[in-house]
C-alpha cells in the first residue's frame, strides 16, 4: 500500500458519517442506571412468591444537567417507589431534548422498554415527569402494563401514610385533581350512555341519550371534591383558630421545613423529645406536630415539623397542603433543614426554596428568616461539606443522631429570637405572681431579686410584651434610658 492510499483511507474514515451517527444513537439510547434493583436475588420462597411486592421499571428523561444529576433523580424514584411498596426490577435513562409529546420516550424506545419488561417480569412503569393523559395512554398500549408518572406515585405515599382526618381529607382531593383529567376505562366501557325507555331514567321529560359512563364518573368526582374542600375550609378555620391562640401568647413560633427525609423529625426529638415517628422513608411526616420548648436561656418557643418538599412536588399536593404549609409562613423563624449526606444538597434547597416562595406570594405574606441547618454530618461526604461551607457561610452544621454541632445551633436559635428583644428592668408586687410567670414564659432573664418593693427582674422581652408592661417598669431604669 503506498503512502498515497494510506492517506486516502484515513481521509475516508474521517469523513465516514456513521461515526457520527453511531456516537449520536448511543447518546440517545436507553442506559441503564446501575445499582438500583432491588429485587430479592432468592425468589424461592414460596410465601414471597405469593405475597410478591408490585415489581416496577423505572424510566426517566434526561434533558438537562450532568449525568450524575441524572442518576441522582432515577435514585430518588427508586427510593419513591420502595416507600410506595414496589421492588425496583430495572431503571432506565433515555437522553433526549424534551420528552417525545406521544409517548414520552419515543416508539422506538417503547419496543426496547416492552422487551425489558418482559425480561424482568415487571407489571408496573414508572415515570420521572409528569406525563399527560394522552402520553399515560399511548405508553400502556405500546407496553402492555401499568403506567404511573412520579405525580401518582407521590400521592399514592401520601395516601399510605396521611393518617389524620385532614391530612386523608387533603390526599383523597389531591388524587381526585389529578385524576380528573386522566379519567378513561378499557373498550368502550366509558362510552355507554344511560339512555331511556319510559321509567328507566327519570321519567317524563328526562328521557334521551343521557351522559356517558365517564361523564357520570366525572359528575360524581367534582361534587366529592366540593364536599371535600368545603370540609378542608372548616378543618382550616379550626387550625387557624390554633395558630392566633399561639399568637396571643409572645411564645415565639419555630418552623422545621425541608427535603423529604433531611431529618426533621430526628432534630425536633432531639430538642425537645417529641416522640415522632422517625423513619427512613420518604415523606414519613405528613401531619404537623408542634411541641413547646426552652431554650438554654429559659425562654419558651413552639416548633413545628411540617411535611417534606421533593423534587417536582406536584402542584395539586401544594394546593391541598396549603393550610399546613402556612405554618411556614406564620412562623417567625424557619429552620430550613438539609440532608448533608445527599449527594446534590444544593439542588434540594432550591426546591424547598421555590415552593416556600409561591406559598409567601400566594398568601401575600412576609418571607420568615431562615435559619439554613446542614443535617447527616456525620455520615456526609467532606467535600460536599466543604462547597457547602463555601455556598452557605451563615449555615448551622449538625447530626440530630450524635448530638454534634446542636450546643451552636441552639445558640444561633437563642440570638436570632433575642435580636428583636428589649433589656428592661421590672419591679413586679409581691400579688402579681402571673406577671411574673409571663415574665419568665415571655422572655430571658438575666437577674432576678427580691427587695422590700417587690420581685425586681432585668430581663430581655419582645417590644410588644415590653410595652404591655409598661407599668412595671422600674422608675431609675426610665431614668437611666432617658
Amino acid at each position: 500500500m503506498t503512502i498515497d492510499d494510506t492517506a486516502h483511507d484515513r481521509a475516508t474514515r474521517d469523513h465516514d458519517p456513521s461515526v457520527g451517527e453511531f456516537q449520536l444513537e448511543e447518546r440517545s439510547s436507553l442506559r441503564r442506571a446501575v445499582g438500583l434493583s432491588t429485587e430479592l436475588q432468592d425468589v424461592n420462597d414460596a410465601e414471597y412468591r405469593q405475597l410478591r411486592l408490585e415489581r416496577v421499571v423505572l424510566v426517566g428523561v434526561w434533558t438537562e444537567g450532568s449525568a450524575a444529576l441524572a442518576d441522582a433523580a432515577m435514585t430518588e424514584l427508586a427510593q419513591l417507589a420502595e416507600t410506595a411498596g414496589s421492588e425496583v426490577c430495572d431503571a432506565l435513562i433515555q437522553r433526549r431534548d424534551k420528552p417525545d409529546p406521544a409517548t414520552y420516550i419515543g416508539s422506538g424506545k417503547a419496543k426496547e422498554l416492552k422487551a425489558v419488561i418482559e425480561a424482568t417480569g415487571a407489571d408496573t412503569v414508572i415515570c420521572d415527569g409528569e406525563l399527560t393523559p394522552g402520553q399515560l395512554i399511548a405508553l400502556e398500549k405500546a407496553v402492555n402494563v401499568k403506567v404511573v408518572d412520579r405525580t401518582a406515585l407521590i400521592l399514592d405515599i401520601f395516601a399510605q401514610h396521611a393518617t389524620s382526618r385532614e391530612g386523608k381529607a387533603q390526599v383523597s382531593l389531591a388524587q381526585m385533581e389529578y385524576m380528573l383529567p386522566r379519567l378513561r376505562g378499557w373498550g368502550e366501557a366509558l362510552s355507554r350512555q344511560a339512555g331511556g325507555r319510559a321509567g328507566a331514567n327519570g321519567g317524563v321529560g328526562l328521557r334521551g341519550p343521557g351522559e356517558t359512563k365517564i361523564e357520570t364518573d366525572r359528575r360524581r368526582i367534582r361534587e366529592r371534591m366540593a364536599r371535600l374542600r368545603r370540609d378542608i375550609k372548616g378543618m382550616k378555620q379550626a387550625r387557624d383558630t390554633k395558630r392566633h391562640r399561639r399568637r396571643a401568647t409572645p411564645v415565639p413560633s419555630i418552623a422545621i421545613a425541608g427535603y423529604t427525609n433531611a431529618g426533621k423529625s430526628s432534630l425536633l426529638n432531639h430538642i425537645t423529645g417529641a416522640g415522632v415517628l422517625v423513619q427512613n422513608a420518604l415523606f414519613a411526616t405528613l401531619d404537623p406536630t408542634t411541641r413547646r420548648a426552652e431554650l438554654p436561656d429559659g425562654r419558651a418557643v413552639v416548633f413545628t415539623d411540617t411535611v417534606g418538599f421533593v423534587r417536582h412536588l406536584p402542584t395539586q399536593l401544594v394546593e391541598a397542603f396549603r393550610s399546613t404549609l402556612e405554618e411556614v409562613v406564620d412562623s417567625e423563624l424557619l429552620l430550613h433543614v438539609v440532608d448533608g449526606s445527599d449527594p446534590f444538597p444544593l439542588r434540594q434547597i432550591e426546591a424547598v426554596r421555590a415552593v416556600i416562595h409561591d406559598v409567601v406570594e400566594e398568601q401575600n405574606a412576609e418571607q420568615p428568616r431562615e435559619l439554613v441547618v446542614i443535617n447527616k454530618v456525620d455520615v456526609a461526604d467532606p467535600v460536599v461539606l466543604t462547597e457547602l461551607h463555601h455556598a452557605l457561610p451563615e449555615a448551622v452544621f449538625v447530626s440530630a443522631v450524635t448530638g454534634q454541632g446542636m450546643d451552636e445551633f441552639m445558640g444561633r436559635i437563642m440570638q436570632i429570637v433575642a435580636s428583636g428583644d428589649t433589656e428592661v428592668t421590672l419591679v413586679i408586687p409581691f400579688t402579681r405572681g402571673d406577671v411574673v410567670s409571663r415574665v419568665h414564659a415571655a422572655g430571658a432573664v438575666i437577674d432576678e431579686q427580691h427587695t422590700q418593693d417587690g420581685t425586681r427582674i432585668v430581663v430581655r422581652l419582645p417590644a410588644s410584651v415590653a410595652g404591655e408592661l409598661e407599668q412595671f417598669v422600674a422608675v431609675d431604669s426610665r431614668d437611666g434610658a432617658a
